[in-house]
């Protein structure tokens, strides 16, 4: 009989390679099974990515307390935030715009490329993790008696007392677990890539809505110093058609229609990297565990990149799945099945929160009915007014509420 493990981690990316050095921290070895190979650091350093995620505070303090953020190499910190509608009056701004570089106290998060961000996590991960394994193939997973075995295209089998799964929006792991999987389809697909505008972004990040759906402007960092604070990625919500036509244009006219679309709130659009174009849904697994199995991030939930908060809501995940295990480890217990229970009740019900209400801020802000447009355009007004209320969403958007009463509260 081969040795049962305590736990393996499909998935090598943020959110599995941020449960790895968290339960490291706690004591406990996983292995990690990535499918990503070792990634060249001077290559990822040189090729700027089209796409960033913005980070929370909470997303920024985990990855501190992870050790892996002295090791992110190109970030981008945010300082202010503006959203509105084209067709309206109202409007909200949160923090401030800045000329130079926001300090730790000023900025409400941080820009950071996909690329930049999975290799702080690999580079730590081969610094502690014993046993994490790169370009690895599962080709089957079964469940046998208190444990789950995993076979490796190479044949390997491992077995294990607790399998998690952070393999992505079609994990393999889910399917495997027979965990049903909830979708909306909006019918609609993200444009991105990556541009440069006449004037300055000042850390700021901006939103505003048209009828067939929101424009993000995402501040990014720029590999030519003298185009900094010049550079953002762009997320366009779209009808399908529309993406593909617009994925089309040439560099020249696309950047023209972006210019146009975005009332020039950054002066001309001069210049444009190749765009791709991905469809929009929404997905929910009508369980986050099964005896001895969790689910975490993307194999969880994929909600709207509406409000950017899809990454952040995966490290908690991380950090509630963690902390929950480490808590009962102490009284001598392992992925017991009401340990498991307990991280998802307090997950899943704030996931699904979260992606039904980016659904509906998403359907609103496309209605056109007088009506709905007049109550768009107040209830944004009246957000603006009102300081309490913005602190409100502030507090919810950084995320650190969710790790009150955990080992990864921020004191």
């Amino acid at each position: 009989m081969s040795q049962i493990l305590d736990v393996v981690i499909v998935g090598g990316g943020l959110v599995g390679g941020l449960t790895a050095l968290l339960l490291q921290q706690g004591g406990v070895q996983a292995t990690v099974l990535d499918a990503a190979p070792i990634l060249d650091r001077e290559k990822v350093l040189a090729t700027a990515n089209p796409r960033v995620l913005a980070l929370s505070q909470a997303s920024i303090h985990l990855l501190k307390s992870s050790g892996a953020w002295d090791l992110m190499a190109r970030l981008m910190p945010y300082s202010g935030m503006q959203v509105w509608n084209v067709n309206g009056y109202g409007e909200i701004n949160f923090g401030q715009a800045s000329e130079n570089c926001p300090s730790e106290a000023q900025r409400l998060g941080v820009m950071a490329e996909p690329s930049i961000i999975n290799l702080a996590i690999q580079e730590k991960m081969l610094q502690v993790i014993d046993d994490y394994r790169t370009s690895v193939k599962v080709v089957a997973i079964e469940q046998q008696v208190n444990t789950w075995m995993i076979r490796l295209a190479d044949g390997t089998e491992l077995h294990t007392k607790l399998l998690i799964g952070a393999d992505g929006a079609n994990s393999f792991v889910r399917e495997q677990a027979m965990i049903d999987l909830d979708v909306l389809d909006y019918q609609q697909a993200g444009l991105t890539c990556a541009i440069r505008t006449a004037e300055p972004h000042l850390h700021v990040a901006r939103q505003i809505f048209h009828p067939t759906g929101p424009l993000a402007f995402l501040p990014m960092a720029s590999l030519n110093d003298e185009q900094q604070g010049h550079w953002l990625s762009i997320v366009w919500t779209l009808p399908q058609d529309y993406a593909d036509e617009y994925a089309a244009l040439d560099d020249a006219d696309f950047c023209q229609l972006l210019s146009r679309e975005s009332h020039l709130m950054l002066g001309t659009v001069l210049e444009a990297t190749p765009r791709a174009v991905f469809p929009l849904k929404a997905r929910a697994a009508q369980h986050y565990v099964r005896q001895g199995l969790a689910l975490i991030g993307d194999a969880a939930h994929v909600i709207h990149p509406l409000a950017g908060q899809g990454v952040n809501i995966g490290c908690l995940d991380a950090a509630l799945l963690c902390d929950a295990l480490l808590h009962d480890l102490k009284r001598g217990v392992w992925a017991h099945e009401q340990t498991l229970m307990r991280y998802e009740h307090r997950r899943k019900g704030q996931n699904d929160a979260m992606m039904h209400s980016m659904s509906a801020i998403g359907w609103l802000e496309t209605q056109q009915l007088f009506p709905l447009v007049w109550a768009r355009n107040f209830g944004l007004k009246q957000v603006e007014q009102q300081p309490i209320l913005k602190d409100v969403f502030m507090s919810r958007a950084n995320g650190l509420y969710a790790l009150e009463n955990t080992r990864y509260a921020a004191v």
